[in-house]
């Protein structure tokens, strides 16, 4: 994309350091920044160091966490100062990686969300034709590594153009005065490549991909107003496991709506100054003003995407809370499992089970209730006079690691 087309530069030039932006950008993209490593860095962490995180809605999370931290290292650093510093200082090779970057990391994002919304609309409305048709949760995962891999490919091809084609242009203010800019369309390439680009962009990155991911939600919601007629009430493990999938496809459209508006304000921009026959002279400071926050939502996206994930789903508690090592952040550190049986609370805790009267201890059953839920393969069997409760929450490893990063843990049990 290109937020620096100065083209009407002779006109309306007024000196960099008069110009609030020049102040505003590189704070806000430190803080970018500093969010961005350290929030997309612990996402990383935590599904490299936890195999029971490695499943596949986790393996597209993971992939939007590389994509982030790709945009937020290589051009975050370099693009802050478009708006600070006359001419772009740092030559034609950072130039066009940056450039080609910035493509490659949109590209995975918005694929990657599309993937999203396709497994999670199986995952709800057909989970055991989705389940033959990958031949189990392993090869699944398998599979979409294998997705998740082809979407980098295809990005980094439709980046192609960014890479060879940015270079610096120079801009003439007056005879004594000139600058350079990092442009990603070469002027030998015809006048209309310009606009072509930037309506590819916004049907490939944009547009095309909401739509497929609208639909997607269309149907899954309409599945979802059907089921709840037809489940019967006594198929208590199926509504559990419906109302995990629904919790992870409020995640993935948390994510899909913070991508749609942190891109569109640049392909508005972007849309009007190519296509308006009159932009050269209707650019105001509205204008000039959006194509700021354009040029910095773009890069927000990279940063926010972490926070909406915790925001949404508690995400990680016990993971986080190993790895960083934080007992007093997280109170469920070292919890391996958690399920309410009857009046009492089951716990495995590194590795013992351990009970709790739900009724007697409100708190650890709070505590308790903001973790991760899942049962490793080792933890011991449940006691015998809990069998009855306990049968019903199909707490199966695999059907958990398989269909859900986050579950519930409100409605576990009878208790």
């Amino acid at each position: 994309m290109d937020y620096n087309d100065t083209s009407n530069i002779t006109e309306t030039y007024k000196p960099y350091y008069e110009r609030p932006e020049t102040y505003i950008v590189p704070l806000l993209f430190a803080l970018i920044f500093i969010i961005g490593v350290v929030g997309n860095g612990t996402l990383v962490t935590v599904f490299v160091r936890h195999k029971a995180m490695r499943n596949v809605p986790n393996t597209y999370i993971l992939s939007l966490a590389l994509a982030d931290l790709l945009v937020i290292i290589t051009c975050v650093p370099f693009t802050s100062i478009v708006y600070t510093v006359e001419s772009w200082p740092w030559g034609v090779t950072v130039c066009r990686v940056s450039e080609a970057a910035k493509d490659v990391s949109i590209g995975v994002s918005v694929f990657t969300l599309t993937a999203l919304s396709a497994d999670r609309y199986f995952a709800i409305v057909d989970p055991l034709r989705k389940l033959h048709a990958t031949g189990g949760s392993k090869r699944a995962t398998r599979l979409t590594v294998a997705t998740a891999v082809g979407i980098w490919v295809l990005a980094a091809a439709l980046a192609a153009p960014a890479y060879f084609g940015s270079y610096l242009r120079a801009f003439v203010v007056n005879p004594t005065t000139q600058f350079l800019v990092c442009y990603p369309y070469p002027q030998e390439w015809g006048e209309s490549y310009a606009r072509t680009m930037v309506l590819i962009r916004f049907l490939v990155y944009y547009s095309v991909p909401l739509a497929v991911i609208a639909l997607f939600y269309v149907l899954m919601a309409r599945h979802l107003v059907l089921s709840t007629q037809n489940v019967p009430g006594e198929m208590q493990g199926t509504q559990r496991q419906m109302r995990a999938r629904r919790k992870v496809a409020l995640t993935v459209l948390a994510f899909v709506l913070v991508f749609a508006v942190c891109f569109l304000p640049s392909h508005v921009f972007l849309m009007w100054f190519y296509y308006c026959p009159t932009a050269q002279d209707d650019y105001n400071m509205w204008w000039h003003s959006l194509r700021i926050v354009g040029f910095c939502f773009s890069f927000l996206n990279s940063c926010v995407n972490p926070i909406a994930l915790y925001c949404t789903s508690g995400i990680c508690c016990v993971a986080t809370a190993q790895s960083m090592d934080k007992e007093a952040l997280f109170p469920c550190r070292h919890l391996d499992g958690y399920i309410q049986a009857g009046r009492r609370i089951l716990v495995w805790y590194r590795g013992h089970r351990r009970s709790r009267l739900a009724n007697n201890n409100e708190r650890t059953k709070e505590n308790y209730s903001k973790c991760l839920v899942f049962k490793p393969d080792n933890v011991p069997p449940f006691p015998k006079c809990c069998e009855t409760d306990v049968k019903e929450t199909n707490l199966d490893s695999k059907d958990i690691s398989t269909e859900s990063f986050l579950l519930p843990i409100e409605g576990f049990g009878r208790g």
